[in-house]
């Protein structure tokens, strides 16, 4: 994907985030000037959630929740991978495929070579990180674009998956194995989902004390304590109404709160790291980026071996949630899904706007818009057709956003 041609490096404050309620401004202010971020996807939710339940009564039941959340948790590790590629303004077609690649050389280590899982994991992620490493030399030594390179890496991991499978083609984990346990069978008990709830809360709430205090001692204008009390409040009630409904079933995953945990740490990462500034600015800019002094080669070849390293572990994660791996694992359905996923959650196209975030509310729009589908017996046509014009409406929102930006930007 080619970058943005002309458009304006944000500022230090924006760069974590856009004009945001840290900076003093109301949330009617930052919908008037700047793009509406979550906003429009939080909305959708609510709406598929309100349409599916007047259709069926089974949507928002506990059970069919709980295996909403299992089901988004593999997809989800694998769109958080391309919400940081798409953060760079590129785009990877292979992510599909390098999942379907892991998923097999798990299988085949485990089961046939008799690896410690343990090790059939860890090279399944580092072969899929390895793919990222060669994205990112072809593209920023030979500048060799990242469509054309993704989409040999495609055909490359398609062919290798159908080569480490063999003749079979198919290979099942024994149930008993760990990694199955972990992704089917493994929950948080309740007292343990509330800690983890209760800890983002107090992480987040710390982490915006310690950004106003720095943010007054620099004489910048900050939130109040009330505005940073209130977002916290908002938060814990986001977390913990959903978690206590999760807990009437089954509760929540083990493999969800892993993806949760993988977000988080990205999203922390993205706003209180250089290499997090350095990603948004490369996407913003790529040139002012350079002239600033970050290193645009390295933040490109961190950016896709993450990219393909997180698509390798949705990979793994996918094998113990189906207990096998064949060479329909990682189909075009992957690929396509987690791309959109990462769109329809608010990553822009063109770089330098979407958070790690994105990936959880655009994984949930996709399995939300599938799982209402399934319980009112249409068949996969719809869900495509539906899928796409989600996806349309949402790269229209991006782009209207990035038209204003570029207006304002130029008066």
């Amino acid at each position: 994907m080619s970058r943005p041609s002309a458009p304006v490096l944000p500022a230090a404050g924006e760069l974590v985030g856009g004009a945001s309620w840290r900076q003093g401004g109301s949330p009617w202010s930052l919908a008037r000037g700047r793009e509406l971020g979550s906003l429009p996807v939080l909305v959708a939710l609510v709406v598929l959630a309100l349409v599916f339940q007047a259709f069926n009564q089974n949507f928002l039941s506990p059970d069919n929740l709980v295996n909403l959340t299992l089901q988004s948790a593999t997809t989800g590790v694998i769109t958080l991978g391309v919400v940081l590629v798409l953060l760079v303004g590129q785009i990877d077609l292979s992510v599909g495929a390098v999942s379907g690649l892991a998923a097999a050389v798990v299988a085949v280590g485990f089961v046939q070579e008799g690896w410690p899982l343990v090790l059939a994991v860890v090279v399944a992620v580092a072969i899929g990180a390895a793919f990222g490493a060669g994205y990112g030399w072809l593209y920023t030594r030979l500048g060799v674009p990242t469509f054309v390179i993704t989409l040999a890496g495609l055909l490359v991991s398609v062919g290798l998956q159908v080569r480490v499978l063999g003749s079979t083609g198919s290979i099942n984990l024994p149930y008993e194995s760990w990694l199955v346990r972990f992704a089917q069978q493994t929950f948080l008990p309740p007292v343990a989902s509330y800690a983890v709830v209760a800890g983002v809360v107090l992480l987040y709430l710390g982490t915006r004390l310690v950004e106003r205090h720095r943010r007054l001692a620099a004489e910048l204008p900050a939130a109040s304590l009330g505005a940073v009390g209130l977002r916290a409040l908002v938060l814990a009630v986001v977390l913990g109404v959903p978690t206590w409904y999760l807990n009437l079933n089954r509760g929540v995953g083990a493999m969800f709160a892993l993806f949760v945990l993988l977000v988080a740490v990205t999203d922390l990462l993205l706003r209180r790291t250089r290499w997090g500034r350095s990603v948004r600015a490369v996407g913003s800019n790529v040139e002012s980026a350079r002239r600033a002094g970050f290193a645009v080669r390295r933040v490109y070849v961190s950016v896709f071996m993450a990219c393909t390293g997180l698509a390798a572990l949705g990979g793994v994660l996918s094998a113990g949630r189906l207990a096998a791996a064949n060479q329909g694992t990682g189909g075009s359905d992957t690929n396509l899904t987690a791309i959109a996923a990462a769109v329809i959650g608010g990553t822009s196209l063109f770089g330098g706007r979407g958070n790690a975030w994105s990936a959880v509310l655009g994984v949930f729009v996709i399995h939300s818009i599938s799982s209402g589908l399934t319980l009112l017996n249409l068949d996969s046509s719809i869900r495509y057709i539906v899928t796409g014009v989600v996806l349309a409406l949402a790269v229209t929102i991006d782009s209207l956003g990035r038209r204003r930006t570029v207006t304002q930007a130029a008066r």
